[in-house]
């Protein structure tokens, strides 16, 4: 099968949640989910996109906005979205307090079966949201399999706080992972390592091909080869929820074509754009391509 005889480029699953985000600047409402940050990526770069999602019938709206993009959504509807307030107690938008209210549940085989994608990047907010057996489906498909650590490392725990959790099991779902995605935090859980660059060659140890990890200053790819840094250059850090979520997508969407260094570039600048305002991107590809000019060209 050729590439133009698959109906997507790239396909994103994940809960759709709607985020109550508490600051110094106040309180306010902002529809996330890795699948949505993630799909406005694909779109804007003009992806053959698909959204496999799970939400609550009243907030079908982001359903209808994907529409628009561009995005071809298979949305679950549940009784209850995913709910997520993210605290962020200082001007330090790395230190943020997360807590679930409620989950739109998990996901199984048959969302994904009947799907054909160049690659499929799993984007989950905790972990059971996106069971083995659904990634068992996804590798028979013989694409490439991308994951977030994010929808694997993190529970519900006390007090509904979203907690780090050792990940028992990690080495058979890693196994059946093409490109992994994770934060310094979470490569710290995974592999008991804080520098960022260790951290990703571990990673690669559970099976992946390709790590890619991100820390508050920029990303770090390890392709089982070599090391490829870049940084991030926003003007003004507005955006910092769906930083890791954008900064994936990114990543992959231009991986499909591209190589690990030009593909780790690329995601640096678009993350960079959207960290500039809160919520998905909304930008150009020309003001990706002018930033990657003026601010990371050799």
């Amino acid at each position: 099968m050729t590439v133009s005889d698959i109906p997507y480029d790239l396909a994103i699953i994940g809960n759709y949640t709607k985020d109550t985000i508490v600051s110094s600047t106040g309180t306010r409402i902002v529809d996330g989910g890795g699948f949505n940050y993630g799909c406005h990526v694909a779109a804007m770069m003009g992806l053959r996109t698909a959204a496999v999602t799970r939400l609550d019938m009243a907030d079908s709206h982001v359903v209808d906005a994907l529409v628009r993009l561009g995005v071809d959504p298979y949305p679950v509807y549940t009784n209850q979205s995913t709910l997520m307030r993210l605290y962020y107690p200082t001007a330090d938008v790395d230190n943020r307090i997360l807590t679930v209210e409620a989950t739109a549940g998990s996901f199984t085989p048959d969302h994904v079966e009947p799907l054909k994608a160049r690659a499929f990047l799993i984007n989950a907010s905790v972990r059971g949201e996106v069971p083995v057996d659904v990634i068992r489906v996804l590798k028979a498909k013989k694409t490439q399999v991308v994951a977030d650590a994010q929808g694997f490392v993190r529970i519900i725990g006390k007090d509904k706080n979203l907690v780090f959790d050792p990940w028992e099991g990690k080495e058979e779902i890693l196994s059946l992972i093409d490109v992994l995605k994770a934060d310094i935090v979470e490569g710290k859980t995974l592999t008991g390592l804080s520098d960022p660059r260790e951290q990703a060659i571990k990673l690669a140890e559970f099976g992946p091909s390709e790590i890619v990890l991100t820390h508050r200053d920029g990303l770090v790819v390890w392709d089982g080869e070599s090391i490829y840094e870049a940084p991030f250059r926003p003007k003004q850090l507005i955006g910092r929820s769906g930083r890791g979520d954008t900064c994936i997508a990114a990543y992959m969407a231009r991986r499909l074509d591209a190589t690990p260094a030009q593909a780790t570039v690329w995601a640096a600048a678009v993350t960079s754009l959207k960290m500039e305002a809160e919520g998905p991107i909304l930008r150009k590809v020309a003001e990706v391509e002018n930033l990657i000019r003026d601010h990371y060209a050799a």
